[in-house]
């Protein structure tokens, strides 16, 4: 599996991160959903230029023109519920993109919260059999719901690669989305920022939070 991490490189795309991380932003939730997204859109531009092209044929006003176009058949799936701001800033660029939803969410298995499981009840989406999928999801903290979305995704059929996107991630995540890939060589992990760890709740730190509950507000 490859990982790239743009916080090692001089971007954008760093700028936006200083201000999801900021609480002082964060105060404000549509600043930080716009930014979120932002970040999928840069972030989605960068992976295509990864993509599989081929010319086609315009025709102008003028004349024709070739242009080298995405020959990929991309599937875009996103975790709910913390996943749809940067879904939607990949679906900005990727407008042609199937979709696909699957619920994931971490549930405490203990009273002192420091143990995580991960439940999934509800998928909603096409075959990924052939295709390029990419699966974002902003946090990858312990790496238990991507796991659980990057099995069910392929569970639906081989895709033809896989690029899976995240704001932010932390080491222990990182591990275990290898262990669920295995050896294939066609994964891509794409990071905003990797951050040193976790704490005992198994939030990332510094991190910025429950990146639902700062999109959306807080839940039951």
């Amino acid at each position: 599996m490859k990982v790239i991490n743009f916080s090692e490189q001089n971007t954008v795309i760093n700028q936006y991160m200083a201000e999801v991380r900021d609480k002082r932003y964060q105060q404000n939730r549509l600043l930080f959903r716009s930014n979120i997204r932002r970040i999928g859109q840069m972030m989605a531009y960068e992976l295509s230029k990864t993509l599989d092209y081929r010319a086609k044929t315009v025709t102008t006003p003028l004349g024709t023109i070739d242009i080298p176009l995405p020959k990929d058949d991309l599937l875009l799936a996103t975790v709910l519920r913390a996943g749809l701001p940067f879904h939607e800033g990949f679906l900005d660029v990727f407008d042609h993109a199937e979709n696909g939803f699957i619920s994931a969410y971490r549930m405490y298995t203990n009273r002192e919260h420091t143990e995580v499981g991960i439940h999934t009840e509800y998928m909603a989406s096409p075959s990924a059999k052939g295709k390029t999928l990419v699966i974002v999801d902003p946090m990858l903290a312990t790496g238990g719901s991507m796991a659980a979305a990057y099995g069910a995704m392929v569970a639906t059929g081989r895709p033809h690669r896989v690029h899976i996107a995240v704001v932010i991630a932390a080491p222990e995540g990182i591990e275990m989305l290898r262990q669920s890939v295995g050896d294939d060589e066609d994964v891509t992990l794409w990071c905003a920022a990797i951050d040193p760890g976790m704490n005992e709740h198994k939030y990332i730190v510094p991190g910025f939070g429950d990146c639902g509950d700062l999109c959306y507000g807080e839940k039951l």
